[in-house]
C-alpha cells in the first residue's frame, strides 16, 4: 500500500522570501499547495510572479484568494494617499505594515489545509532583516498555532497543525543563499512595494534596499529587474 504524500500549503506573495519557503518545503518532502492573496496591495506584478515561482518549483496545487484590505487602508501598501517610504530604515513600525494580514493570510491558508487533509502550513516571515512588524514575530506565529488547534475541526478531533517558519531567524544574505542552493529563480520574484506592471523595481523602496544589500551580502548577482 503506497503511503499518501504529507501536504502543504506554503503562503506564496510572489516574492523572494514565499519563493524560498516553497523550495524548502519541496525539499522536505511535502506535496506543495501555494496560496496567493490579491489583498488590495499596490500592484499585481507579485500575484503575476506567484503564477511563476509555483510552476517552476512544481507546486501541486495552486490558487489565489481574495481580501479587500484596502477597504481597511491605514497602510502605504493598500492606500495609495500614503507614500511608501524611500529613506531608509526609521523607528517603530513602518507606514508598509498592513493591519491583520498575516493573521487573514494564515486564516485562509488553514482553511484550505484543513480541507485538504494537510495539517503543515509554511509562511515566510522573518525576523531579522524585516522591518519591526509585529505579526512577524516567532510570538504572533505561536499564538496562531494554538487557535489554528482549537478553532478548527481537525484540530478538536486530534489533528495537530504546524506552522512552519523556515527563514524567521534568517538574514537575507542566508535566505538568498539557501533559495539558491534549491534552484530558487529569483529572477522570476517580485519584492519591490512600488513595482510596475511589468514587475520591475523601484530600487528605492525598503524592501527594494533590503533585496539589493542581501544579494550583495550573498556574493550573488542580483537579477532583479529595475526601472530605468
Amino acid at each position: 500500500m503506497t503511503e499518501s504524500p504529507k501536504k502543504a500549503v506554503i503562503l506564496l506573495s510572489g516574492g523572494l522570501d514565499s519563493a524560498t519557503v516553497l523550495a524548502i518545503a519541496r525539499s522536505e518532502g511535502y506535496e506543495t499547495y501555494a496560496l496567493s492573496v490579491s489583498y488590495g496591495q499596490r500592484h499585481v506584478a507579485e500575484l503575476n510572479a506567484a503564477v511563476k515561482v509555483a510552476q517552476r518549483l512544481g507546486a501541486k496545487g495552486r490558487q489565489q484568494m481574495q481580501v479587500n484590505l484596502d477597504a481597511v487602508g491605514g497602510s502605504a501598501l493598500t492606500d495609495r494617499s500614503i507614500a511608501v517610504p524611500e529613506s531608509g530604515p526609521t523607528t517603530g513600525i513602518p507606514v508598509t505594515y498592513v493591519p491583520a494580514r498575516n493573521t487573514l493570510f494564515l486564516s485562509l491558508a488553514l482553511g484550505w489545509a484543513e480541507v485538504l487533509g494537510a495539517r503543515d502550513l509554511f509562511i515566510g516571515v522573518n525576523a531579522v532583516d524585516y522591518s519591526g512588524y509585529p505579526d512577524c514575530r516567532p510570538e504572533f506565529v505561536q499564538a496562531f498555532e494554538t487557535l489554528a488547534n482549537l478553532a478548527t475541526k481537525a484540530g478538536v478531533e486530534g489533528v495537530k497543525f504546524r506552522i512552519h517558519t523556515p527563514l524567521i531567524q534568517l538574514s537575507k544574505a542566508d535566505i538568498i543563499r539557501r533559495g539558491t542552493e534549491l534552484g530558487v529563480d529569483f529572477a522570476e520574484t517580485v519584492s519591490c512595494y512600488q513595482a510596475d506592471a511589468e514587475g520591475r523595481a523601484c530600487g528605492r523602496c525598503d524592501s527594494c534596499r533590503i533585496r539589493s544589500e542581501g544579494f550583495a551580502a550573498a556574493g550573488i548577482p542580483d537579477p532583479t529587474r529595475y526601472q530605468a
